[in-house]
């Protein structure tokens, strides 16, 4: 019996790998392009198309997030609300691109061993996120996450103005000279505990004046 066109594609591993790429590139190509052009997520807009309240991140907040990153609290946390009534109930507002436009990378992630985060802002306070981050168990006895107690200590950074510089670059941040020039300055004194909280409790508060 002749095989048939895909029955011979199937059969040929080299084929299928080509046709496999193919289908996928012209799939990402359609699905993900448009994304660039679209104002909605390329701009701080939130629902109804009102402008939100997003800035760039300041040098301490910059450099929590990073050791948010470093730390790998996004393994365990998402920073991405579904809209869904079982989330928006438990979280608040359903998240949007709007929010990320300064997130590079973006942290919405899907693993959630940990709370989402992306409306924490100001749920607690700078003390409470201090000792939860020291020992989780001092406030959330049940919590498995495990103490970051090396957090606090000074910060050791001394290329925050090249980072600053570099986001200028690669996407939507507009860090004024006199920002970078006082980048340093706004570090003295901080710890890696203080630059992380103040990361926290930043998250989410862009929508909280938009219905």
């Amino acid at each position: 019996m002749a095989q048939s066109k895909h029955e011979k594609i199937e059969r040929n591993v080299f084929l299928m790998i080509v046709f496999t790429l193919l289908t996928v590139s012209v799939g990402g190509l359609v699905e993900i392009v448009p994304l660039f052009f679209q104002h909605s997520t390329t701009s701080p807009i939130g629902p109804g198309g009102k402008q939100l309240d997003v800035k760039p991140y300041d040098a301490v907040r910059l450099v929590g997030r990073d050791i948010y990153i470093r730390e790998g609290c996004s393994n365990c946390h998402s920073q991405m609300i579904r809209p869904f009534r079982a989330e928006t109930e438990r979280y608040g507002h359903y998240s949007v691109a709007g929010e990320s436009v300064y997130d590079h990378p973006f942290l919405w992630g899907s693993k959630r061993t940990g709370p989402d985060l992306a409306r924490v802002g100001g749920r607690y306070s700078d003390e409470w996120q201090r000792v939860h981050l020291l020992n989780p168990r001092d406030v959330v006895p049940e919590s498995n996450m495990p103490a970051f107690s090396w957090l606090d200590r000074p910060i050791q950074i001394d290329d925050i103005q090249d980072r600053m510089r570099a986001l200028n670059k690669v996407g939507l941040h507009k860090y004024s000279d006199e920002d970078i020039a006082v980048a340093p300055a706004a570090l003295e004194g901080k710890t890696e505990l203080d630059a992380v909280v103040a990361y926290l409790q930043g998250l989410g508060k862009a929508l909280q004046n938009v219905r």
